[in-house]
């Protein structure tokens, strides 16, 4: 009986301690000597104007908080975006701007910035005398701009920028103004798909046709997807000053990408249309590409994209038809774009895989091409009227081929400068060096007959960064410095 009663009360106050072992649980500190140690300060990331007189730096924390790693997250047709702030919810942000001289040491604080900051999207003025930059808010998304002179920080609008499909404001040319994305007034509450009831059972069919895809994360799987994702990516496009005044600039759609031409009398948008897909990401979603001047009035429908659920076998593979649109940097309102010459289908044998062509607003003529490449093409350094850099690549072979081009006559064959597999680096012949043109954009820096290149020079002893010059006419490369590997 001694025994059972024994027994009986050590049970009882094990399982009291055991109890008790699980209330009042918090997270846990370690010694502050490990604590230190994991909160070292992160180096902060450098922002240089290009006059090399002006240094900002952006300062974090090594870790996310509880707080954040908590917020909710939905992830529709290849986004991922925190519902309630409106923009991607693994933005990384910043808590701190500080202000430096090149060649000084001191630090200097920037004023008026906001408690708790959230920054991100740092976006320097046209004449670098300002950098516009977001605040997250529990609620959304704020838009300000720091004046660098004064070192002060305003802010200029409410937390109502829509960040879900990535930056949500752009500098037009002038400095004085923004186009901005902001979230619509008729946008209807999002459906909470873990309380709501199904209408009815959802359906695949299938057409027996054979095609290949590939395995894309975070696809729309139902109507409440849909719904939610269109609530969340509509936009309505403001005119925005340094005051804060605003003016609706464009009608509220499902824009995706905003690109003022070099001059900031056009503007390209993308919106996305209907229907959507289970199969495939948002940026193969149907899309209308048009150009509207600077005050918002329609110049050109350039593009109307039908959904990409079927593409060509292959890493090669692309679409049918117009694709890469982008405004030229060295020109006042010039388009630029790309077609594929082999249906998009790499399988197809072609002498050229892709034509670039150009149409200078306001589109009253033809476009006009101005190279075809051998390969599938992969970008365009942009120079002057007679002299401009293009790359294509082919994944199959690794091989990658630069061309020197005159984009003003397209009768003169392109040259091949260099022809080389892009996996080795030993032998990488360096990057053209750009800088700022007229219209501040970058553009190929041209002395003469002579461009530069830099690079970071890997070898068997380790990188050892290299500054060379390419004569236009001899096609000869004369390395001008290297680093030394010891004091450069």
């Amino acid at each position: 009986m001694m025994k059972v009663n024994f027994f009986f009360i050590i049970s009882f106050f094990f399982a009291l301690g055991t109890a008790n072992a699980q209330v009042d649980i918090t997270y846990q500190k370690p010694p502050k000597e490990i604590l230190d140690l994991a909160d070292v300060p992160q180096t902060p990331s450098v922002l240089i104007d290009d006059e090399n007189e002006n240094i900002v730096l952006l300062h974090r924390s090594k870790y996310k908080t509880i707080v954040e790693l908590s917020e909710t997250e939905m992830r529709l047709a290849g986004l991922r975006i925190n519902p309630v702030t409106n923009i991607g919810s693994r933005t990384t942000f910043f808590n701190n701007i500080t202000l430096m001289k090149v060649g000084e040491r001191e630090e200097i604080t920037v004023k008026g910035l906001p408690d708790e900051p959230r920054l991100s999207y740092f976006s320097w003025s046209p004449d670098q005398s300002k950098m516009a930059f977001t605040h997250t808010t529990l609620t959304g998304v704020e838009l300000w701009v720091l004046d660098v002179a004064s070192a002060a920080a305003s802010k200029l609008t409410n937390p109502v920028l829509n960040a879900n499909t990535g930056r949500p404001f752009y500098w037009f040319p002038d400095g004085e103004s923004f186009l901005v994305k902001m979230l619509p007034e008729d946008k209807e509450p999002l459906i909470d798909k873990s309380t709501a009831v199904p209408t009815g059972p959802r359906v695949s069919v299938s057409e027996g046709e054979m095609a290949q895809n590939r395995t894309y994360q975070d696809l729309l799987q139902d109507r409440a997807d849909e719904f939610n994702f269109e609530q969340l990516v509509r936009s309505t496009l403001y005119k925005l000053d340094l005051n804060g005044k605003k003016s609706e600039w464009q009608e509220t759609a499902m824009i995706t990408r905003v690109n003022i031409s070099p001059d900031g009398e056009y503007v390209l948008v993308t919106a996305l249309e209907k229907p959507f897909s289970y199969l495939v990401p948002y940026s193969r979603f149907p899309s209308k590409t048009i150009v509207y001047d600077k005050d918002g009035n329609e110049v050109k429908m350039l593009l109307e994209s039908p959904l990409l659920e079927e593409m060509p076998k292959g890493f090669m593979a692309t679409q049918k038809g117009m694709r890469s649109i982008n405004w030229r940097n060295d020109k006042p309102a010039t388009i630029y774009y790309v077609e594929a010459l082999d249906e998009g289908d790499p399988a197809i044998e072609t002498e050229f895989r892709d034509e670039v062509f150009e149409w200078e607003a306001p589109f009253n003529g033809n476009p006009k091409s101005i190279l075809k490449t051998i390969q599938r093409y992969a970008g365009i350094l942009w120079g002057n009227d007679e002299i401009a850099i293009a790359f294509d690549r082919w994944w199959n072979t690794r091989n990658a081929k630069t061309y020197l081009f005159n984009p003003s006559d397209a009768s003169r064959k392109p040259e091949i400068l260099f022809d080389r597999n892009y996996q080795d680096s030993y032998n990488d012949p360096g990057s053209f060096l750009t800088d700022k043109n007229e219209w501040g954009e970058n553009s190929l820096v041209i002395n003469k007959n002579t461009l530069y290149l830099t690079g970071t020079g890997h070898s068997e002893d380790g990188p050892r960064p290299f500054f060379r010059k390419f004569n236009l006419k001899t096609k000869e490369i004369k390395e001008l410095w290297r680093a030394d590997g010891l004091q450069t």
